[in-house]
This record gives C-alpha cells, sequence and structure tokens, in this order.
C-alpha cells in the first residue's frame, strides 16, 4: 500500500468532470458512475442493490453502487459485519471504492495512515458542504473520529438523541404490595425483597424473579448505585473520563462496593438466578409469564410490553422509574445514545472519483439524503405531512418490527455513514416510552461519554498487549465475585495488584496520552 498525498490541484482536477449540487439539484455526475462498495454488519452481511433506498438514491445522484463485498458468495462466518470481514477483503489485495463496517473505526485509523484509504479533511473541506457544516457544528465529533496523524479516514453513523436505556418497574406490582416507586438504593432492595417474598404476581407460588436483565452487563450497570460505574460510553466494559483523566470502571472503589452490594443480591435471590445465562430472552420470557420485577433496558422496546401484554396479565404496568440515588445520594443515568459510533463508511485508496464519492458521502447529509437513510421511500414507508415524513399507519401496524422493516429496504444502516433522525424512533415509541423519556428529561440524568481515542503505532502495541487479558480477567472476577467464587472486599488488593502486573499502568497511561493529544485535556 502506498503513502497518498491529497492537494488542491488534484481534487480540483478531479472536480471539474462532475456538476457541484446545489440549489436543491442532487445529481453528482451527468452520466451513472458506477462505485465498487464492501458492506458488512451482523444484520445484512452484503450491500443490496436491489434495495428500494440504493435504487432511489441511484436515480438522485446518478451514482451506483455496485456490491464487491469479499465473501459474499461463500456465506462463512468471516462475512458477519465484524472485523475478520475488513481482514479478508484487506488480504485480498483488493480494497472496493468505498468500504462500509461495523467497526470500522480502529481498522481505517490504522490502514488508513499507513495508505489503504483516502484522508477525507481536504475532500470534506472543499467537497461536501453538508458535512463540513455539520463538523464546523460539533468539532468534539471530528477528534473523536481522527486517526492519531489528525486525519479522518471515515464518515460515522452519527445516532440521534439522547436517552437510550432507563430502570422499568413493575407499578402494578407495586400497587399490589403497597409499595412506593423506589428513590434510593436501599428502597430498591426493598423492593426486590418484597417482590421475592410477597407473591405480588398473585399465583401462590414463589416464582417471582425480582431483576432480570437481557444482556448481562445491564445488571454490573447497578453498580452505580454504589458510586461505581461500569462503562464510559454505550459500550459495555468502556473507559470513562473522570476530571479530564481517562480510567477504567472496573479498577474503582466505587465499582468494588457495588459489585459486594450485587453479590449479595444474588445471593439473597434479588437477582435473576440465570442473568448470566439466560440471553436475549429473558424479557419476553419473564414479563409475559408475568415473573420479572425489575430491570435497566431501551425505553422504547421495553414500553412496548404495556401495549402487547395488556390484554394477556391485568392491569400490567412495566414503566420507567427515575434513577434511584445512590449511596452518596446521586441519581445518574449511566446510559445514553453515544453521538458518534465506530461504524461507517470509508473510501479506499483504489478509487478513481474520490471527489464523486465524498459528493456521495454528502448526499446522506442533505434534506433528501437524511430523509432516505432514516425512513425509507416516500410513498412506501411514509408519505409527508405538514411538511415531514411521517410513517404510514400499514408500515407502523403490520406487526413486523420497525428496525427490520427498515433494514430490509435498505434503511438506517449503520455501516452508511449518515445523520439518524430520532424522529423515526419517536414515531413508533409509545405513550410509556414518551412519558418515560419525559421523565428522565426533566431529571436531567444523563452524564458525558467517552468518545474514545485513536493510538499511534507506539500506543497500539501497549494496548493490544495488555488490555485484552486485563478485559479478560476483569469479566472473570466480575462474574465470580457475583456468583460467590471469592469475595471482592477481601480479594481487592490483590486484584489490583495482578491488574499492575498485566500491565495496567501502562495501559492507562497511553489512554491519557492518547485522549490529551486528540482532545487537548
Amino acid at each position: 500500500m502506498r503513502k497518498l498525498s491529497i492537494t488542491s490541484a488534484i481534487l480540483a482536477t478531479t472536480a471539474m468532470t462532475s456538476p457541484a449540487f446545489a440549489d436543491g439539484h442532487l445529481l453528482i455526475v451527468d452520466e451513472p458512475l458506477e462505485l465498487t462498495i464492501q458492506m458488512n454488519h451482523a444484520r445484512y452481511p452484503t450491500y443490496n442493490e436491489d434495495w428500494p433506498v440504493e435504487q432511489a438514491a441511484r436515480k438522485l445522484t446518478n451514482i451506483h453502487l455496485i456490491d464487491d463485498t469479499v465473501g459474499a458468495n461463500m456465506r462463512t462466518s468471516e462475512n458477519t459485519g465484524r472485523t475478520e470481514a475488513l481482514n479478508l477483503m484487506l488480504a485480498a489485495g483488493a480494497i472496493p471504492d468505498i468500504v462500509g463496517s461495523s467497526r470500522l473505526k480502529d481498522f481505517v485509523n490504522q490502514y488508513g495512515p499507513e495508505g489503504a484509504f483516502y484522508p477525507l479533511n481536504d475532500l470534506i473541506e472543499e467537497h461536501a458542504p453538508n458535512m463540513k457544516a455539520y463538523f464546523d457544528a460539533r468539532p468534539e465529533i471530528a477528534s473523536a473520529i481522527s486517526a492519531a496523524d489528525g486525519n479522518m479516514y471515515y464518515i460515522p453513523y452519527l445516532p440521534d438523541g439522547k436517552y437510550g436505556r432507563a430502570y422499568f418497574i413493575r407499578y402494578d406490582w407495586l400497587d399490589a404490595l403497597g409499595l412506593e416507586v423506589p428513590e434510593t438504593v436501599e428502597e430498591v432492595e426493598e423492593v426486590l425483597r418484597a417482590f421475592k417474598n410477597d407473591d405480588p404476581n398473585g399465583n401462590g407460588v414463589a416464582d417471582e424473579v425480582p431483576y432480570f436483565a437481557r444482556q448481562w452487563p445491564e445488571l454490573i450497570r447497578l453498580v452505580t448505585l454504589w458510586d461505581g460505574r461500569s462503562s464510559g460510553s454505550d459500550t459495555y466494559h468502556d473507559f470513562y473520563v473522570d476530571d479530564g483523566e481517562v480510567k477504567h470502571p472496573y479498577a474503582g472503589e466505587g465499582y468494588r462496593d457495588g459489585i459486594a452490594g450485587l453479590a449479595r443480591w444474588y445471593e439473597e435471590g434479588l437477582i435473576d438466578a440465570e442473568v448470566f445465562t439466560r440471553g436475549s430472552s429473558a424479557r419476553e420470557y419473564l414479563l409475559s409469564e408475568n415473573l420479572g420485577g425489575m430491570t435497566h433496558d431501551w425505553f422504547a422496546s421495553t414500553a412496548g410490553y404495556n401495549t402487547s401484554l395488556a390484554d394477556r396479565i391485568d392491569g400490567f404496568a412495566f414503566k420507567a422509574f427515575a434513577p434511584p440515588a445512590s449511596v452518596s445520594g446521586v441519581r445518574m443515568e449511566e446510559h445514553r445514545r453515544i453521538p458518534i459510533k465506530p461504524d461507517g463508511w470509508a473510501i479506499g485508496i483504489s478509487n478513481e472519483h474520490p471527489v464523486e464519492t465524498i459528493k456521495y458521502f454528502d448526499f446522506w447529509f442533505t434534506e433528501e439524503g437524511r430523509r432516505l437513510a432514516n425512513f425509507g421511500v416516500e410513498g412506501e414507508q411514509y408519505t409527508m405531512v405538514d411538511g415531514a415524513p411521517q410513517f404510514t399507519e400499514e408500515f407502523l401496524t403490520n406487526g413486523e418490527p420497525v428496525n427490520n422493516q427498515l433494514y430490509a429496504v435498505g434503511s438506517q444502516l449503520q455501516a452508511r455513514g449518515y445523520f439518524q433522525d430520532y424522529e423515526y424512533e419517536k414515531q413508533w415509541s409509545n405513550e410509556f416510552a414518551l412519558e418515560g423519556i419525559a421523565l428522565y428529561d426533566e431529571g436531567d440524568y444523563l452524564i458525558d461519554q467517552f468518545l474514545g481515542v485513536a493510538f499511534t503505532a507506539d500506543e497500539q502495541r501497549v494496548y493490544d498487549r495488555t488490555f485484552p487479558s486485563i478485559r479478560d480477567y476483569m469479566l472473570e472476577r466480575q462474574q465470580g465475585w457475583i456468583l460467590g467464587n471469592g469475595d471482592v472486599m477481601e480479594d481487592w488488593d490483590a486484584y489490583i495488584e495482578t491488574l499492575d502486573n498485566m500491565g495496567y499502568q501502562d495501559l492507562i497511561a497511553v489512554m491519557n496520552s492518547a485522549y490529551q493529544r486528540q482532545y487537548g485535556g
């Protein structure tokens, strides 16, 4: 792979072949231009040229994306939207014009400076007015996606909205037992104990599961009730920033105290005995069987059970409640929608039309392109009502999950670089979800997120040498302590010593070095 230096002269000569779009004119080229694309994501392992959204984008821009996904015809385990597919593409020695993938950020930030992908800064500055306006308004996003050399090598999927997960509890069970909504960690414990012992579902059997979680890290999220942390972003087990310093949550004393509390709750039966093994079906099964009492999960999908189970369980009410106050009195919602994902797309170095490609990327930041990326095709998935896209009643009520329907037509693709519009989700959030969001908005419980760092080659080597094994050890002890294999309070000093022996201090040093360079501390 060769190094590339993009100059204004090169960009200008390429730009002369295609008219800039302005005043609502979205055509990028006069004659159809085909660009190859590799797209990998767990939800769509290849790019589908027949997606209605792709067909609409072709008509609007005259850019035709042609699937060239490595392994697309093999249907192998590598073709699952993870880094294996990217490595397979690189090993094949032919990078398509566009590469879209989940977990793309670290890959392009490593191989972009080596000459595998176009740096995008000058391209955006000179030929992508909509993206330029976005990054000018959100400079922290530009910093977050930049590689260690200061260049941007990919356009990310940019989520919209603030709220993701919340605490949910069975209000009908509280009413049945004469209990109030818990306001503190101590009151949460009392309520969970009552759920376990006092038969809130009224069947005469002690079968209730007081706290459950579809993803077991949502159990670890509860360490915040003891002033610990479980993550600094919407990625589980991530680093966090404390007063300008990067730390890992699983090395803090609040985390230690939280794990001790959760181990005690687990031993007492206040936590699902199968929390680490039940998996993604936990919410559906435990709620539909009238067994689950409390969880921490997504607003829209969790609130939806108030509608779907209303006819099956008399008085069913599973609603959001405010984050309980921690042992020191802090109310905090650790999870929120991160403004940037490591997913998105990049321009391969062999692309002979980088200007047309960056203009195509910019198309998805126009009003028309953003609407297409978020809502699908007008007249099929939505219609315009009072100047705004509204999903049709048929689309919303046909029994199929909205997200799945949108993926099927090529919309809401996270391996495409685009700016999400939260209004798309708001339209299928019921009144219970919107009521919960209003509650959290009023309380202002959200905290800032760690947006990640980009390493130099030396820093990357330290990270690769230390963090995978450190993370495995952290998670092993975490689960062991909760299940009763050891006592976290007695084991803590030895645990910290082991982390240091595994290179934890070196890891934290490179994390902070990269953070200071990237964000200016």
